[in-house]
C-alpha cells in the first residue's frame, strides 16, 4: 500500500526554470576569466568567444565542463556580442565581461526570476566597479547600470565598434542586485586600454562623419572632470577618486584631439588608418527585430568597462 504524506510534510513542487546561457568576449583575460566563468557555473551553458588571445584564456576556459569555446576576430564589442548571440540555444542569456562577476544575490534573483513568468524581455542590472580593490562610489558612476539578461531574440548590440549599448523593442526593468565590475587591477594596463578606446572612438566618429574643433578638444573634457569630480562627487572617493575623473578627462580629450587630427592630415592628403569594422549583414540582422530603438538604461557605463568602449556613452558622455 503506498503511503500518503501529510500534508504538512509534502514540499511544494519548484516550477523549472527557462534555460539561460552565460556569455563572455574575452581577450588575454587568463587572471579573471576562471572566476568570471565560476560566478556563471549555475547556468546551463557558458558561451566563450575569445578574440585570439595570447596567454593562457582559451586554455583555462576550455578546463570549464560547460563552456563551448570560439575564436572569433574582434571587430568591437557590439559584434563580438551579437556574434555569439546569435550562437545561443537557450531561453535567456546573460552576458559578462571577464573582469566582471555574477554575484550570489544576483545569480539568485534571476533563477527566480526566470522560474516565474517574466514579463519583459531584457532587465537591466545595476554594477558595482572597484578600482585597485576598493569600490567606487562617486565619480559618475554611482547609478552604473547595464542591460545583460535579455530574453533570445529580443535584443542585440548597436552598430558601434566602441561602447555598443543593447537595443530592444521594449524596457527593461531594473534588477535589485548587481554585478561587480573589477574594472581596474592594474593600472598600466588599464592606461593602454584608455588609449585603445580613444583610438576605437576617433575611428567610430570618423565613420559616422563627426568633426572637432578646439571647442571639443577643450570643452567635452574640461566638462568632463568638473562634473565628474564635483557634482558626481568624485572627491569623495579619495585618490582614487581623483585618479580615475583625471582618467576619465585624459580619454575624453584623447578622442577628440585624435579625431582633429586625423582631419587636419586628411586635407594634407593623409588619410587616417582606421581599424577594421564588421560589415558582415547576419551580424547585424538582429537590429531589424528590435526597430533600432535603446532599452531604458542600456547605455554603457562608460569608457573603461572593456575593449566593449572613448565615445558619448553612458552616464559620463565622453
Amino acid at each position: 500500500m503506498t503511503r500518503v504524506a501529510p500534508q504538512a510534510d509534502r514540499q511544494p513542487l519548484r516550477r523549472a526554470r527557462r534555460t539561460i546561457t552565460g556569455i563572455v568576449a574575452c581577450y588575454n583575460e587568463e587572471l579573471n576569466i576562471e572566476a568570471c566563468l565560476a560566478s556563471l557555473d549555475w547556468c546551463d551553458e557558458l558561451l566563450v568567444v575569445d578574440s585570439y588571445s595570447t596567454d593562457r584564456t582559451a586554455e583555462i576556459a576550455q578546463l570549464n565542463p560547460k563552456v563551448r569555446f570560439y575564436q572569433h576576430v574582434y571587430y568591437g564589442d557590439g559584434a563580438q556580442r551579437n556574434w555569439a548571440i546569435n550562437l545561443v540555444q537557450t531561453d535567456w542569456l546573460l552576458i559578462l565581461d571577464a573582469d566582471e562577476r555574477c554575484s550570489a544575490a544576483l545569480r539568485d534573483e534571476i533563477e527566480d526570476l526566470l522560474t516565474s513568468d517574466p514579463a519583459h524581455d531584457a532587465y537591466t542590472i545595476p554594477r558595482k566597479s572597484y578600482f585597485l580593490g576598493r569600490r567606487i562610489r562617486f565619480s559618475g558612476w554611482q547609478n552604473d547600470r547595464v542591460v545583460r539578461l535579455v530574453r533570445r531574440g529580443a535584443g542585440f548590440y548597436s552598430r558601434r565598434r566602441v561602447h555598443a549599448h543593447v537595443m530592444t523593442a521594449g524596457g527593461a526593468p531594473l534588477l535589485r542586485n548587481a554585478l561587480d565590475h573589477y574594472m581596474i587591477e592594474c593600472f598600466h594596463s588599464y592606461v593602454r586600454r584608455i588609449n585603445l578606446y580613444g583610438y576605437w572612438g576617433a575611428a567610430q566618429c570618423w565613420r559616422d562623419g563627426v568633426r572637432a574643433g578646439a571647442l571639443k578638444i577643450f570643452l567635452r573634457p574640461a566638462t568632463r572632470f568638473v562634473r565628474t569630480y564635483f557634482f558626481q562627487f568624485g572627491f569623495l572617493d579619495g585618490t582614487r577618486g581623483l585618479t580615475f575623473c583625471i582618467l576619465q578627462t585624459y580619454a575624453s580629450y584623447l578622442k577628440w584631439s585624435l579625431l582633429w587630427s586625423w582631419h587636419v592630415n586628411a586635407a594634407r592628403g593623409h588619410a587616417p588608418v582606421l581599424p577594421d569594422f564588421d560589415d558582415d549583414p547576419a551580424v547585424w540582422s538582429g537590429l531589424r527585430k528590435v526597430e533600432y530603438r535603446p532599452a531604458p538604461g542600456s547605455l554603457p557605463a562608460d569608457v573603461f568597462s572593456r575593449p566593449d568602449r572613448v565615445t558619448d556613452a553612458g552616464p559620463n558622455r565622453a
